[in-house]
């Protein structure tokens, strides 16, 4: 299992550096001079071209494209994404408090996405047919077709404006928790329970749970071994779900004044403040790559002879 893990970090690193790679390029593609943004952010009256130059010397503009990509890559490494264009505070002091408000929201609502996702997959799937699949299916349907920000607005015309319960926006409580987390875990929930209950449905049409039921186990037991060999399917999709719902906050960050890394991107993104742009970017593209090897791990580890493939 050691050397499995070290050959999956292994390829993770060069995917890494390409997506680093197309970060750098993407950002730097865009039309505008870079030092003109920064003195345009910095709201300087009058814009020269000597001014410019000076901007261009002083950020490393100037320099080749190569030496660009290497030193901020290098900077990256060390957790220095740069200065921001419009403040110029470090990235790190802005970013760094925004994912850790985002990742406290992400995680709270994961947590729910899956007991919701397991437990009504495996009601779903042990009534398959019945009145109680066919409605939380069909309930499942219409609440993932509702958009998230209209969703949000009816919690708080509800729950804040008529009945006075609890807050609108910020996070200065556990309160605050509530409206967000209930719209993120509608939203996903019924996606992600399909997936359980496919799987479910799949594993109790094999032979070895005919071979469990004939040896006189007790239903529960049998359920408790579909519902483990099941979750070699789904734990690839709940791992993958942390990332999916870090990086889809935006709206619902902006609708509940959350103050996480959407708000903090849509914001950065009205400013062209690049360098927020850059690292928001690229700590979501590596999120998304640690929680796949995350994935690929656990599953290595319930199913040794994965660990044969690679």
């Amino acid at each position: 299992m050691g050397s499995y893990i070290v050959k999956r970090i292994l390829l993770a690193i060069p995917l890494l550096f390409v997506i680093s790679l197309i970060t750098f390029v993407l950002i730097n593609l865009s039309p505008l001079d870079p030092a003109v943004v920064v003195l345009q952010a910095q709201e300087v009256p009058q814009i020269t071209d000597e001014l410019i130059a000076q901007t261009n010397e002083a950020l490393g503009f100037d320099k080749p494209f190569v030496i660009q990509y290497v030193n901020w890559l290098m900077a990256c490494m060390q957790l220095d994404f740069g200065s921001s264009y419009v403040s110029g505070e470090p990235v790190l002091s802005l970013i760094g408090p925004a994912f850790l408000n985002t990742l406290k929201l992400t995680l709270v609502s994961s947590v729910f996405i899956i007991g919701f996702s397991i437990l009504l997959g495996v009601i779903c799937a042990m009534r398959e047919g019945k009145a109680v699949d066919k409605s939380v299916r069909g309930l499942s349907f219409v609440l993932t077709a509702m958009p998230s920000y209209w969703l949000a607005a009816i919690m708080i015309s509800t729950f804040s404006v008529k009945l006075d319960l609890l807050p609108t926006s910020g996070m200065d409580s556990l309160k605050s928790y509530i409206l967000p987390v209930i719209v993120i875990t509608v939203s996903y929930t019924g996606i992600y329970f399909r997936t359980v209950r496919s799987s479910m449905l799949s594993n109790m049409n094999e032979d070895y749970v005919l071979y469990e039921r004939a040896s006189g186990l007790t239903e529960r037991k049998v359920t408790l071994h579909i519902l483990r060999n099941s979750m070699q399917v789904a734990v690839s999709i709940f791992c993958m779900a942390i990332p999916i719902v870090l990086g889809s906050t935006v709206v619902i960050e902006n609708v509940f004044a959350w103050p996480g890394l959407g708000r903090l991107s849509v914001r950065s993104i009205l400013n062209r403040d690049f360098p927020i742009i850059q690292a928001y970017v690229l700590i979501l593209a590596v999120t998304f790559v640690l929680f796949n090897t995350i994935s690929d791990v656990i599953n290595a580890a319930m199913n040794p002879r994965l660990r044969k493939d690679l």
